[in-house]
């Protein structure tokens, strides 16, 4: 794992050197272990390294043998052994044993269609000396990122969105319609971010950039058939096993020590059981625990390290714990959030590195590839519903499905019904499953301010994101439906994201995930939706698979899903019911008006709220993290952009 930056002028420009460091310079805590820059012509790469595989001989930017070819690459190729193999028979030479050389000579054997063969996670950019080609590739389900600019000095490319800023010509501005979107979805739609001006490689595709053209195409894309030949669920349970064991085998390919995320839920556990299957017979784990019983796992942690006989180190976060990281958890998503649970996450790779470890391997993608989320069963239930829309007690079973939302269990039963009532045109919405979650959080646009609320009027995300979808989608049953907006959108842009790379690698940790590997996720989109929910009964053929891997009662309770404290994270624990300094300053009317964001009344009532302890609802609490959020964000990369960085 690493960062990746480049630059390539347009003709006649001059390729400036300096700006190519700082871009580097930026992303360093991606990989502190060594730099590397090549200019060669109009393209300049550089490169921050993480040394994972051949700690000695793997140094980047890299160049094959007459250096025609030169790359610069973030990630982890786990099949590159195979594959260097199958390249060395055909007469390729290599000096190195790393991965990174291994995509150099397959793209020589087989060009652009190399990244086909690639079982991994990935961003990389090939600059192609003899054709004056640039080539990026991001994997496919979008573990790793890749964002880029055109701008009137050339094109540049970087892992993060604060290494394109130093380019003089962007403009660091926000983009309205982006941000519209993440009030609506949690996430902007590929390839729009929050910057104008940047875009993100959208998983799954390549870009070449040749006499001034550029062309973005997908090389994959998720589909799904749940009336495949997969039927047998003893044969299923078997595949899947199978399939999960050798992308968890792969995943163990590594110079240095690997240890592993334990939750105390079924994937982590699942994975941690796996390792240990495979012969791993001393195992790190870590874990976050909470002081606050409403989001703590750690009984179920315990029970499975001593199941599993792991060596177990937790890190105990309190609220007042991510009211002051936060500042730094965004400057590392570089995007507003709705929910603060990216900053335990941040805690958790911090022990990580501090006990030694580079790689964990941890248990994300499960809820989505195998049918998981609560969000699954809800819309479940709201079909059944929708069959008798009067009945009385068919919405209660919605109670059933959020015991932890103290809040939601203290509401009463017309409420339920109010909230996720079921209209005749919801059910021929291709949104079907998510329409309460979207409709939840586009209600925070009322604290958009007057001047964003025009430059967004008439134009609808729903809208932008239906012209997205695959073209069979239509065809597919409601369950695979439901999964893709998961697995397309919210999986990368959010669960990869702000709670995935950026958190991990904040400390120079590298997250890898067996439930992503490409081959465990076109056989679960194979897979009839009965044996992945099997009435409400999520992940059921992991549930089966896992079988004696995992203890009984782990396999089989409650769903909880990963949350954090929001709102009261900000309070000062001193009885003033202030809050944190800089929440204080950048809520204050004075940096509401000037950022021209929000609505500085609104957000003033909003303030009060959280103050009195009053901001208890979903509803409050992701509009005070959402809104003080895109304030730090327009802070630290708009105002206070750091000033050595720019020129």
């Amino acid at each position: 794992m690493c960062g990746i930056a480049g630059f390539m002028t347009r003709e006649g420009a001059f390729l400036d050197r300096g700006m190519l460091h700082r871009m580097i310079d930026l992303i360093n805590h991606r990989g502190p272990d060594a730099v590397g820059f090549q200019m060669d012509g109009p393209v300049g790469l550089g490169h921050a390294r993480l040394s994972i595989i051949d700690l000695a001989g793997g140094a980047q930017p890299m160049a094959n043998e007459d250096q025609s070819l030169w790359i610069t690459f973030n990630g982890e190729i786990f099949n590159y052994v195979e594959l260097r193999n199958e390249l060395i028979k055909k007469g390729y030479r290599f000096r190195t044993q790393s991965d990174t050389e291994v995509i150099l000579h397959l793209y020589e054997e087989k060009g652009d269609a190399c990244v086909q063969d690639l079982n991994g996670q990935w961003a990389f950019a090939i600059w192609d000396s003899k054709r004056q080609r640039l080539f990026l590739s991001r994997d496919r389900m979008g573990i790793r990122p890749l964002f880029y600019a055109k701008t009137a000095e050339g094109f540049g490319f970087a892992s993060e969105i604060k290494s394109l800023l130093v380019i003089p010509s962007l403009p660091r501005e926000i983009d309205p319609l982006a941000l519209d979107q993440i009030f609506t979805f949690w996430v902007t739609i590929p390839p729009a971010t929050v910057f104008a001006g940047v875009s993100e490689l959208p998983p799954g595709h390549c870009l070449t950039l040749q006499e001034g053209k550029m062309d973005v195409t997908p090389y994959w894309t998720l589909e799904y058939d749940g009336h495949a030949s997969i039927k047998d669920e003893k044969e299923a349970c078997e595949e899947l096993l199978a399939l999960l064991l050798d992308a968890t085998r792969l995943r163990l390919r590594s110079d240095v020590p690997v240890g592993a995320y334990l939750s105390g839920g079924l994937d982590s556990t699942v994975i941690a059981a796996l390792i240990k299957k495979l012969g791993v017979t001393h195992l790190k784990t870590f874990s976050v625990a909470f002081d606050d019983k409403e989001f703590d796992e750690s009984s179920f942690q315990e029970e499975a390290r001593q199941f599993l006989g792991t060596d177990h180190q937790t890190v105990l976060c309190r609220p007042r714990d991510i009211g002051r990281v936060f500042p730094e958890v965004i400057w590392h998503t570089e995007t507003p959030v709705v929910r603060t649970a990216p900053a335990p996450l941040f805690l958790l790779s911090k022990l990580v590195r501090e006990q030694g470890y580079k790689v964990v391997l941890t248990g994300e993608g499960s809820d989505e590839v195998l049918g998981g989320y609560d969000i699954f069963k809800e819309a479940k239930i709201r079909r059944f519903w929708a069959n008798q829309p009067q009945s009385k007690f068919r919405p209660l079973l919605l109670r059933k499905l959020y015991p932890y939302m103290k809040n939601l269990q203290a509401q009463p039963d017309a409420y339920l019904r109010a909230f996720f009532y079921v209209r005749k045109e919801d059910l021929k919405s291709p949104f079907f499953s998510h329409l309460p979650r979207w409709e939840m959080t586009s209600k925070l646009k009322l604290f958009f301010s007057r001047e964003v609320k025009a430059q967004i009027e008439g134009i609808t995300p729903l809208q932008h994101l239906e012209k997205q979808l695959p073209r069979d989608y239509d065809r597919w049953d409601s369950f695979a439906q439901s999964q893709y907006l998961e697995t397309a959108y919210l999986l990368p842009g959010y669960i990869l994201s702000s709670q995935g790379d950026r958190m991990a690698m904040a400390h120079s940790v590298e997250g890898r995930f067996p439930f992503l590997d490409y081959r465990v996720v076109q056989f679960a989109s194979r897979l009839p939706p009965q044996l992945k929910m099997k009435v409400l009964n999520e992940k059921y053929l992991l549930k089966q698979a896992a079988g004696s891997l995992v203890p009984e009662t782990i396999r089989n309770r409650p769903k909880q899903p990963y949350r954090a404290p929001d709102c009261q994270s900000f309070l000062l624990r001193d009885g003033s019911n202030s809050m944190v300094e800089y929440a204080e300053e950048l809520l204050s009317p004075a940096a509401i008006g000037e950022t021209g964001l929000f609505d500085s009344a609104r957000v003033g009532k909003l303030v009060e709220k959280v103050r009195a302890g009053q901001a208890i609802g979903v509803k409050d609490n992701m509009a005070f993290v959402g809104i003080l959020s895109m304030q730090l964000v327009a802070d630290r990369f708009i105002k206070h952009f750091p000033k050595e960085h720019t020129l």
